[in-house]
């Protein structure tokens, strides 16, 4: 059975759940009865050894197995009314994001195939008495080059694993940005800004022109950036600064592959969100430094002071004997 076989065996449970939709305006989630709750507890627990045993079996057959299963168990799980009052706090293997007014969370996973190759897996559910489910599919396998300028529906989802979620506000209405984490390849890793909106029918929209690059480039739908599997790079919201931050990357020689590969060099370029549209900010910080930093200290310029940094002797007070 090939890989691309197997993947597709994992979405179908998913796919079925499309006939779960219920109608728009539907009565929000009320609080769990008892039993409810007792059936969402068990679940939980069958959920979370799931959802390990995909992160962290060694055998990649158990991993597709298990990755199955735990699509088929949310689905049933998430059908007890009232499912989107319940936490899933147990439930560590899998990210579980949602915005401060509850009108829906996000649930997203990464399964390893290989030392090249990691799916993702999703589901977005609104808030709502009746289960309303859309599973998100990744097809970023299929897109030779990042799709940074266009609109994605739920079944060609860029797919990430999701670290954080932050509502913003346009003219069009409520949009959502989700920083995601794209393993890619042995030698390159991704992270990634998509944009998640809701049409008038409730379906959600991913991709928004939004990011605004310098020079007349034609707006951005999402941010992709690409780097060395050897370096860390951060993608994220500061609160202090009130905007985006990320490292600034630049092409640096490959010595494995001899092409090029991106790294930060030191500086960061950010976001800020000006009328519902995220602006760049090249070069944020300017500060510098003379030297390159040293991996060991420097002591000669520290001889004849002590450990408290003083010109006299260990132990030895001033005025004493």
């Amino acid at each position: 059975m090939s890989l691309k076989i197997n993947f597709l065996a994992l979405l179908l449970p998913l796919f079925g759940a499309l006939s779960l939709q219920a109608q728009h305006h539907a009565k929000p989630a009320g609080p769990l009865s008892t039993e409810s709750a007792q059936r969402l507890h068990a679940a939980e627990d069958t959920l979370a050894l799931l959802a390990y045993a995909v992160v962290n079996d060694s055998l990649a057959d158990t991993r597709f197995l298990a990755c199955q299963a735990l699509i088929t168990k949310l689905v049933r799980t998430l059908k007890v009314e009232n499912s989107f009052s319940y936490p899933f706090d147990r439930l560590k293997s899998v990210s579980i994001l949602a915005p401060p007014d509850s009108s829906f969370r996000i649930f997203t996973w990464q399964l390893f195939v290989n030392d090249s190759t990691y799916r993702y897996y999703g589901a977005i559910q609104r808030n709502e008495r009746e289960l309303r489910l859309f599973p998100l599919i990744d097809r970023s396998f299929e897109s030779p080059a990042p799709p940074t300028h266009e609109a994605l529906s739920t079944e060609r989802w860029y797919g990430a694993l999701y670290y954080n979620l932050l509502p913003f506000k346009t003219k069009e209405g409520p949009k959502y940005l989700l920083f995601g984490y794209d393993g890619y390849t042995f030698f390159d890793k991704r992270k990634v800004i998509e944009v998640l909106s809701f049409d008038r029918e409730g379906k959600p929209v991913l991709g928004a022109p939004v990011f605004v690059r310098p020079e007349g480039s034609p707006d951005e739908q999402r941010i992709i950036l690409e780097y060395s599997s050897e370096a860390r790079v951060r993608l994220n919201w500061d609160e202090q600064y009130q905007m985006i931050l990320f490292d600034h990357l630049i092409p640096f020689n490959n010595p494995y592959t001899g092409g090029s590969m991106f790294v930060p060099d030191g500086s960061y370029d950010g976001l800020k969100l000006e009328k519902g549209r995220w602006i760049f900010q090249s070069k944020v910080f300017n500060d510098s430094q003379e030297e390159a930093p040293r991996p060991e200290p420097v002591l000669d310029a520290g001889k004849g002071k002590n450990i408290l940094g003083t010109s006299g002797r260990p132990g030895k007070k001033k005025g004493g004997r």
